[in-house]
């Protein structure tokens, strides 16, 4: 025990020093910046985020205990990259590599967007469950749960049975909905108001690098093949699942998170675990009923289909595409452009988070559908119609299709979906912050639901179809998403000034506490 806690120190050191100036960037910025001039997030006291002296930021908690708390954030980021280096890999190149075992192994019939359906079904239908499991387990050892069930998915790819494809894609599921609904309940133990747009855009940044890493390998292991054989698949295969395994390792490094005494650490929330795991569900039962909830559910539902799309059907329909040359080649590229474009948005928005909270969610959310908008218009062009159901000689508006489009429709859907998630992320821990994991379980479960349904009609629907459902979800979800941007900060903008009485009182349309004047 006592080696294994000095390994464990040292690897979190080794952890935290690439980091170690972003952070010292972070703090002494967030010392320097008057929250006096800046919006303040629903639910909170202006006051309470003020020093005494001077009305500057109260962020002693930020240098004091925010090693921990930072050293935390980066374990779970590094720990989710890991994971998702095999998933995302994986069902990037899951119809595709399905395709392949078909046509080699008899009786097998597994479909990739089959699998992807159930896989979604099960996980929206489980987050109304995860709460309650957060609730009884703690965080921590719900992400470690769900993180184990991934790495038994991707492990099940060594034997293509189609029951068995199916079986865990359903596993799968329920273990997708423990680990992201802990992950955004621990997220949030983690973080604070000043920080919480910076560990969450730090989180995705990391997180969506492991777009990068599995999708090089099979961009290398696929060169010049136009079927991907045994041997390469369970090359493929053994790689990921030792990579999911490591990652569950690291996630096994994690402290449980401590509030300590400063002010500016989030304390636990009330729901995790000290009122149960029924008191869970009603909270995310009376929470999904809720105004702000009910708009928000259009620009989650969006993340859902555009998560599907990019995630899966993409890189499909350009692998399905023979007037490419290598196509099958091109589905890792896909991968790792969307990547790079996950990171970029991921990183751009939490080196600039104290700055970006200032103007608000709403542009940031605006960039994201410009890039959406502009990266769906490429794709309507470059490729053809029959694209995402079967390999096709079918010409596109451009002949030949452009690979240069190709790689900037991806590295767009990447950046754009980073706009979406590193502000929904931001503004539900501001909205709940006391209510975080049925928060996070509804957003998980309106998205999943979305990818589920978008998943069953891309088997069926041809690109141009599923491009106009699409750009309508996104005009629907952005719009949705300014509203109540909108209305969160016209009531942090009546918040009490400093120095005049204020009277605390429950917000009906919320569940939290708000500042009123006397």
């Amino acid at each position: 025990m006592r080696l294994f806690n000095t390994c464990r120190a040292l690897l979190r050191q080794l952890v935290s020093c690439p980091f170690y100036l972003f952070r010292r960037h972070c703090c002494s910025r967030n010392h320097r910046h008057n929250l006096a001039d800046s919006r303040p997030l629903l639910g909170r006291s202006r006051t309470s985020n003020l020093s005494a002296g001077g009305g500057h930021c109260f962020d002693m908690a930020c240098c004091a205990s925010g090693d921990k708390q930072f050293q935390n954030v980066l374990l779970l980021s590094i720990s989710f990259m890991l994971i998702f280096t095999s998933f995302q890999t994986m069902g990037n190149i899951e119809q595709t590599v399905l395709k392949s075992i078909q046509n080699d192994t008899p009786g097998f019939n597994g479909d990739g967007y089959t699998s992807l359906s159930i896989i979604y079904g099960v996980f929206s239908i489980s987050n109304w469950l995860a709460p309650s499991i957060v609730a009884l387990f703690t965080a921590k050892y719900s992400m470690i749960f769900g993180a184990v069930l991934y790495t038994a998915f991707i492990a099940s790819f060594l034997y293509p049975l189609t029951w068995l494809l199916y079986l865990m894609s359903a596993v799968l599921g329920f273990g997708a909905a423990v680990i992201w609904t802990a992950q955004g309940s621990y997220l949030t133990l983690c973080s604070n108001e000043i920080t919480m747009s910076r560990n969450s855009g730090m989180f995705w940044a990391i997180l969506q690098s492991s777009m990068f890493f599995g999708n090089s390998f099979v961009f290398w292991q696929f060169e010049g093949k136009q079927d991907i054989d045994r041997y390469t698949r369970n090359l493929v295969f053994s790689v990921l699942t030792g990579v999911a395994v490591v990652g569950v390792a690291v996630m096994c490094l994690l402290r449980t998170p401590q509030s300590d005494d400063d002010q500016a650490v989030r304390p636990p929330p009330s729901d995790v675990p000290q009122e149960g795991a029924l008191t869970a569900l009603k909270q995310a039962v009376q929470l999904f009923t809720r105004p702000n909830m009910i708009l928000l559910a259009f620009t989650f539902f969006y993340t859902g289909i555009e998560l599907s799309f990019f995630s899966g059907v993409y890189s499909t329909s350009v692998g399905f595409t023979n007037r490419f040359p290598e196509a099958k080649r091109l589905v890792g590229l896909c991968g790792i452009l969307v990547g790079l474009g996950e990171v970029s948005g991921g990183a751009i928005f939490g080196l600039l988070g104290s700055r970006t909270v200032k103007h608000g969610r709403d542009p940031i959310i605006l960039l994201g559908f410009l890039s959406h908008t502009v990266a769906y218009y490429c794709v309507f062009i470059n490729l053809p119609d029959l694209s995402p159901l079967n390999p096709t000689d079918q010409v596109s508006y451009l002949r030949p299709p452009s690979v240069i489009l190709v790689m900037l429709c991806a590295f767009l859907m990447g950046f754009g979906d980073s706009c979406y998630n590193t502000q929904i992320y931001s503004i539900l821990g501001g909205l709940y912050p006391d209510k975080s994991a049925p928060a996070f379980a509804l957003f998980k479960f309106t998205q999943s639901a979305a990818a589920a349904t978008s998943f069953y009609y891309s088997s069926i629907l041809t690109l141009r179809i599923q491009l106009a459902i699409l750009q309508t979800f996104c005009v629907l979800g952005t719009l949705t998403f300014f509203q109540v941007e909108w209305a969160s900060v016209k009531k942090a903008a009546s918040v009490q000034t400093p120095g005049e009485s204020c009277v605390e009182e429950e917000d009906e349309t919320e569940g939290s506490t708000r500042y009123a004047k006397d």
